[in-house]
């Protein structure tokens, strides 16, 4: 193996099972899958600011001795087997913990995380010198991922870290399982050792991020997804694993990371510890502010979608929600009459009552609708005499599969909607009313009021002309409530 400085240089030495991606020669058109694999294993690595966060990577055919942590070493006979031995015995002669970062599973190895008949592809993390192993089964997108309570200090930052990525970033479900080993007198299983203790969990509660401890506590393992930042991982490592179980790692190379507090001034101590609460409680906003965000976007995405795209019973609930919002007292006709007897809300709000009829075409809307419209307000006296409508209104997603900024903004031409008694209101504003809690605006477009002085625009200044200025507002019912 190469040599290697034993002078501290305030880098902690870390090893990783790989070669360094800088020495290696690009593979030309001949090269075989086994050096593409070597080149793929190196180039996850890449990109990673090792002195930045106090570490200097040990790749395969460096000295690992006197490494402080090992990232995915060779966990059987072959290539960087040496290396790996000589980090384990030089962990066992300092008296320390052997502290490894091992993946789980394989990122790029599916895009279709479903594509056998038998399964999710699947990871697996063994243990050198302990039974057992670490199985990993990769769940399908979009998996719900929660911190562990009462976390140590360690593994909660760690947590946070990696709760935080991307939405697609795959994840596996992990169990601790026995050993199996075929012999001349048949299959011997073997109970696995240690304990695996969750960090981040599935809706099932999974570890699908975990730490591994060996019943001597010789190592500790973490056990994170394929496909994580390592520059998070090894900011991690330095700065809050090392600290934690292999303490004199950062002292020998004289860390700038690390200072003994006992030797820390009374303004040191200070600064370090607010400086920890401060990146603590970033953390910790950063997760919760994201929970809102997904809480508040769960919410409105039934809104949006209904309005925006919706048909049938998708647009009519998304309607009736923004109507109670606005103060109307709406009634499913369609629930209490049954479906096609009438229009399909009735909405009331200080003594007007309004016929709702609900549409939504995927091209130009047609006059068919307000036709329908008005036979259910001509068959109403007779469906209910003791409650007669005063108002009425026809509300539509027009034009559907477009983009909404590429719809027109009106749903009928003007000379169709001067003949109306009532109003047509396209869903896209009734969904921005919705959006800025604009209620004076949704009232007086259902009951065919005049626009409330104030009252704010449907759409921005520019490019698409507002209903302010495009759409009159209909009086249609004279004082005494007559047509």
């Amino acid at each position: 193996m190469a040599a290697h400085t034993s002078n501290p240089n305030g880098l902690v030495p870390i090893h990783v099972a790989v070669r360094d991606l800088a020495q290696m020669e690009e593979p030309g058109p001949q090269a075989n899958d086994y050096i593409r694999r070597l080149l793929a294993a190196s180039a996850k690595y890449t990109g990673i600011s090792w002195a930045k966060y106090g570490a200097e990577p040990r790749w395969l055919d460096m000295e690992t001795g006197t490494c402080a942590a090992a990232i995915n070493p060779s966990r059987f006979s072959g290539e960087g087997a040496d290396e790996y031995d000589r980090f384990l015995s030089g962990t066992v002669s300092r008296g320390e913990s052997a502290l490894i970062i091992a993946t789980m599973g394989t990122a790029d190895d599916d895009d279709n995380p479903v594509r056998s008949v038998f399964g999710p592809p699947s990871g697996r993390v063994d243990f050198r010198n302990f039974t057992g192993a670490v199985v990993g089964k990769r769940l399908l997108a979009g998996a719900e991922i929660s911190l562990v309570p009462g976390l140590d200090g360690v593994d909660h930052d760690l947590g946070l870290r990696l709760r935080n990525r991307p939405s697609n970033a795959p994840w596996w479900a992990m169990t601790l399982q026995a050993s199996t080993v075929a012999g001349s007198r048949g299959t011997v299983v073997r109970e696995p050792e240690g304990e695996l203790t969750p960090i981040l969990v599935d809706s099932l509660g999974e570890p699908v991020v975990a730490r591994w401890t060996s019943p001597n506590a010789q190592q500790i393992w973490y056990i994170v997804p394929d496909g994580v930042d390592w520059n998070q991982i090894v900011d991690w490592l330095v700065q809050r694993a090392l600290p934690e179980h292999v303490p004199a790692a950062l002292r020998r190379v004289r860390s700038r990371h690390h200072l003994d507090p006992a030797l820390e001034t009374p303004a040191e101590t200070q600064a370090r510890s607010a400086l920890e609460k401060l990146e603590h409680r970033y953390l910790e906003d950063k997760d919760r502010l994201k929970d809102d965000l997904n809480q508040a976007r769960q919410k409105a995405e039934p809104i949006r979608n209904g309005l925006l795209y919706g048909t049938g019973s998708e647009l009519e609930d998304a309607v009736a929600v923004v109507l109670r919002a606005a103060g109307f007292t709406v009634t499913d006709l369609d629930e209490e009459l049954g479906d096609t007897l009438s229009a399909d809300l009735l909405a009331v709000l200080n003594g007007a009552t309004c016929l709702v009829e609900v549409k939504a075409v995927a091209g130009p809307a047609g006059e068919k609708l307000i036709s329908q419209l008005q036979r259910h307000l001509d068959k109403w006296p007779h469906l209910s005499p003791g409650q007669p409508v005063t108002c009425a209104a026809l509300i539509v997603n027009h034009q559907h599969r477009l983009d909404p900024a590429e719809r027109p903004a009106e749903v009928y031409q003007r000379r169709v909607v001067d003949a109306l008694r009532f109003p047509v209101i396209a869903s896209g504003d009734l969904f921005h009313w919705w959006r800025t809690q604009d209620w004076p605006a949704v009232q007086a477009a259902v009951l065919g009021h005049t626009r409330p002085e104030g009252a704010q625009d449907a759409f921005p200044a520019g490019g698409r002309e507002t209903p302010a200025t495009s759409r009159r507002w209909w009086r249609l019912w004279g004082k005494d409530g007559t047509a």
